[in-house]
């Protein structure tokens, strides 16, 4: 058992541990039909040290996610001073997004997850032309949650084609209350990629990672099961 740091909180995972959980985490995929080749598991690393990069890429997973714009440029930085310039690390932006923080993230954001409105396509496609994007979807139509209505999906994606960003494929988030079956959503988002001619499907995290897999997910947000508890309430990626 790891001890507990000042904050009341598990120290970090070993290497080891980390690779262990990464295996049962494919375990799950392929128990209920998944690839696990073709499954990106995006290491969330929300609201732990830095020094989880390291953890990360030293259990073979080079895709990193991030809520909080702060983080994402902090842990790039940690990287390059302690594992070299440029790290290995891809990192993806899963979080809501403000287009004040699009500047100071448009060298450092390999995918950006979380657009979901047409200004926001626009500022990502000023900052960073040519960036690879994803279209959030609101599939549960929760009125706190982000993400573009499904109806608006289609017409997000042309507009970012026109602005010359590359649509890779869309996004969404199970429904908050979790004694409710994310398939429905799950499915929509799956039909509308298929659709679309996408090719992500960016859906499920630790808890509904099943459903999600069996509706067709190409990639699972997940950051507690792969390195324990955070300092922060997990809202895209958990």
């Amino acid at each position: 058992m790891t001890e507990l740091n000042g904050n009341d909180l598990p120290a970090l995972p070993t290497p080891e541990e980390v690779r262990a959980r990464l295996e049962v985490l494919r375990s799950r995929i392929a128990a209920v039909g998944g690839d696990v080749d073709a499954v990106t598991v995006l290491a969330v690393t929300k609201g732990q040290p830095a020094a989880v990069v390291n953890l990360a890429l030293a259990a073979g997973m080079s895709e990193l996610g991030e809520n909080y714009a702060q983080e994402l440029v902090a842990k790039v930085a940690w990287a390059d001073v302690h594992l070299g310039v440029p790290s290995a690390a891809r990192w993806h932006f899963i979080g809501h997004l403000q287009r004040n923080k699009v500047r100071q993230l448009a060298t450092h954001v390999w995918l950006w997850q979380s657009i979901d409105r047409a200004s926001l396509l626009a500022e990502v496609a000023r900052r960073a032309p040519g960036a690879r994007v994803l279209i959030q979807v609101n599939a549960t139509h929760e009125a706190q949650k982000a993400g573009c209505a499904p109806k608006e999906t289609t017409a997000l994606v042309q507009a970012a084609e026109r602005m010359g960003l590359e649509v890779l494929g869309l996004m969404t988030v199970g429904p908050s209350d979790e004694t409710l079956d994310p398939r429905p959503g799950f499915e929509l988002v799956r039909t509308m990629v298929d659709r679309l001619k996408l090719s992500i499907c960016s859906m499920g995290m630790t808890g509904d990672l099943e459903a999600a897999i069996q509706c067709g997910s190409t990639m699972v947000r997940v950051g507690t099961a792969l390195f324990g508890p955070r300092s922060a309430t997990a809202a895209v990626g958990d």
